[in-house]
């Protein structure tokens, strides 16, 4: 609390109220803090559409390199190059996880931006709608078909299999590692999406 000088015969002025950055920033959060679905929601829009955008930019660098475009070339380059299948393997995959990572970081950038509080959480629940729509999706095709399995026709992940049957080390490795770069990429990108608001409210407040 600070207190305006007061002239000489003039009537009191009224102390002006003043408040710590920090405190303006607390109460916004509590009045406006917590998970937003609907922020969440259109945060995995984004990370679906970026998957399958970064997809498809490998897909034409791949055919614009005149890279291997089926699995009988990729066994063909491997045996020319003294590769093992495995090694290019192993490549893909980290190229996979890559995708996932950004594809999420997006995802939960969008939406730490749209709720403004609780990036984290934000970015968390950006996974959250990833896992609940393969959930529904997986059903609507075990019930009405495969058809119905939308996510398998744009390579969005996660894509729950009909079956587990044939799974190597090496596609368990895999599964874990695009579920562990899912959950951190959206949850980064909600904390970076939520730190850009801090950023107005210290040059608005000025403390």
């Amino acid at each position: 609390m600070t207190t305006q000088p007061t002239p000489t015969g003039a009537e009191p002025v009224q102390p002006v109220r003043t408040e710590d950055r920090k405190t303006v920033v607390a109460r916004e959060k509590d009045a406006f803090g917590g998970v937003k679905i609907g922020a969440a929601f259109f945060g995995w829009l984004v990370a679906t559409g970026m998957t399958v955008v970064l997809t498809a930019l490998l897909a034409a660098v791949a055919g614009g390199l005149n890279l291997v475009s089926s699995p009988a070339e990729l066994s063909d380059a491997a045996q020319a190059n003294n590769v093992s299948a495995e090694e290019i393997g192993w490549g893909a995959a980290i190229v996979v996880l890559v995708v996932v990572f950004l594809a999420y970081l997006a995802g939960g950038y969008v939406a730490g931006r749209m709720a403004r509080f609780n990036g984290l959480k934000q970015g968390a629940a950006v996974f959250g709608w990833s896992v609940f729509i393969a959930v529904v999706v997986a059903i609507l095709g075990a019930v009405a078909g495969a058809q119905y399995n939308v996510l398998s026709e744009i390579n969005s992940f996660p894509n729950i299999p009909s079956s587990l049957e044939g799974l190597t080390l090496q596609g368990v490795v895999v599964l874990v590692g695009v579920v562990a770069a899912a959950l951190v990429g959206a949850m980064l990108g909600g904390l970076t999406g939520m730190r850009y608001h801090r950023r107005i409210d210290k040059a608005g407040l000025g403390r």
